[in-house]
């Protein structure tokens, strides 16, 4: 035997019993409401009224977890004498949940800011075919979606609005 191993159990058996008398941290869940983390990532909401339809964030999902379908409406000329343009309209914006892993990169890809992360978690199902969340659904977690945190003070500017801000040269037209 070791001359380490005395100490070493006494040590170990010292741990477990003050365990064996301290009062248990038992999380209350259905009762108590959990207090999240800030930035937590619970389920992806939807703003359907910024969505173009442009199909970065069903692109870049490793999962293929997003289905979009959406059509083209002509738009008319916003003065006369003008062409009619065309926008996509969305028709169906589903998420499945049942094969999304929660990496986040569709809410970052997405140049409209359509896209965002609730802290809601709490939307089991008991049949997996019910994880396929359709935009109407996905729409109801935007309320959830806290506010981004204040800009530092302290923080250095942004190199995209030093070159903003900077004065054009002369001469150049």
């Amino acid at each position: 035997m070791s001359k380490d191993f005395v100490p070493g159990l006494a040590k170990g058996m010292a741990a477990t019993a003050k365990q064996l008398f301290a009062t248990p941290h038992t999380a209350e869940y259905p009762d108590v409401a959990p207090e999240l983390p800030a930035r937590s990532r619970g389920v992806i909401a939807l703003v359907e009224s910024n969505c173009t339809s442009c199909m970065l964030c069903a692109r870049e999902c490793p999962d293929w977890c997003i289905h979009i379908d959406s059509h083209k409406e002509e738009v008319p000329p916003a003065s006369e004498g003008g062409r009619a343009r065309q926008r996509n309209v969305l028709d169906r914006f589903a998420i499945d949940y049942s094969l999304c892993m929660y990496c986040g990169i569709c809410v970052e890809v997405c140049p409209f800011d359509a896209l965002f992360w609730s802290p809601q978690f709490e939307y089991a199902e008991t049949d997996i075919r019910d994880l396929l969340h359709e935009k109407e659904r996905l729409g109801q977690w935007v309320a959830d979606v806290p506010a981004p945190p204040e800009l530092d003070p302290g923080a250095a500017e942004a190199p995209e609005v030093g070159a903003a801000n900077k004065p054009t040269r002369g001469g150049r037209r």
